[in-house]
């Protein structure tokens, strides 16, 4: 079962930095997940629409010049990232699972990827674009047939994992709070990765890899490994994260 940092080492370090990255990199784990908006011509990483919960700053990130986004603190400590800044850091060391928060996917997504295998040591197979909007995902997969997409989800469909097939993604991401083994059987049976989201209890951890499914996304990368490796908890771990 694969381990993926979600939004990095976020326990750890400020969502979505280059810190918090690092800290999944010193970590060992198999993947980061990052979310992105775009912004000019740039693909900002970071998770929230408005900006007060991360930096402090009143009113919404797409408000705001590339230049003005330049000058936030996340957390009043570690700059904002744009995906390329991202991927030069990360450089190929892991997966990376790219979401999409907000999005024109015309707006030259498939450039910073194709850069990142050209200049920062990425196979394509390790770049996953996924999002909860699924126009956005059947959009990009037409344009570019090539690119592996994850499909998410916050529901357990009666037809299981059949939206991510039609969608012809790699992946299904699903909620830890909606996964069932059944729905596990019909992904892999049609062919699907199955990653779980957002998992930071160690019993979640236990029971998942148990049921067989391909990867979780953790707050804590390196507490997770330690579970699933039937190790002791590390000092100072806690499993309630915000």
């Amino acid at each position: 079962m694969l381990v993926l940092a979600h939004r990095g080492a976020s326990f750890e370090a400020p969502e979505n930095t280059l810190t918090a990255f690092g800290r999944a990199l010193d970590a060992g784990a198999d993947g980061i997940e990052l979310d992105v908006y775009p912004l000019q011509d740039e693909w900002i990483v970071f998770h929230d629409r408005y900006l007060a919960r991360l930096t402090a700053h009143p009113g919404r990130l797409q408000d705001l010049t590339l230049e003005q986004v330049r000058k936030l603190k996340v957390f009043g400590q570690q700059p904002v990232p744009t995906l390329t800044e991202a991927l030069e850091f990360i450089a190929g060391r892991c997966l990376v699972n790219i979401e999409l928060k907000g999005a024109d996917i015309k707006r030259g997504l498939t450039r910073h990827l194709r850069h990142a295998v050209q200049y920062s040591n990425f196979q394509a197979e390790q770049l996953v674009v996924s999002s909860f909007n699924h126009h956005w995902l059947r959009q990009l997969k037409e344009d570019h047939p090539e690119q592996r997409i994850g499909a998410l989800t916050t529901s357990c469909p009666l037809d299981y994992a059949a939206f991510a097939s039609q969608l012809h993604a790699w992946s299904v991401h699903i909620d830890v709070d909606f996964v069932t083994a059944e729905f596990v059987a019909d992904a892999h049976d049609r062919g699907l990765q199955v990653f779980v989201f957002t998992v930071d209890e160690p019993e979640d951890m236990r029971d998942l890899h148990a049921l067989g499914v391909d990867g979780i996304f953790t707050n804590h990368p390196l507490a997770a490994r330690n579970v699933i490796a039937g190790l002791p908890m590390q000092a100072g771990e806690t499993w309630h994260i915000d």
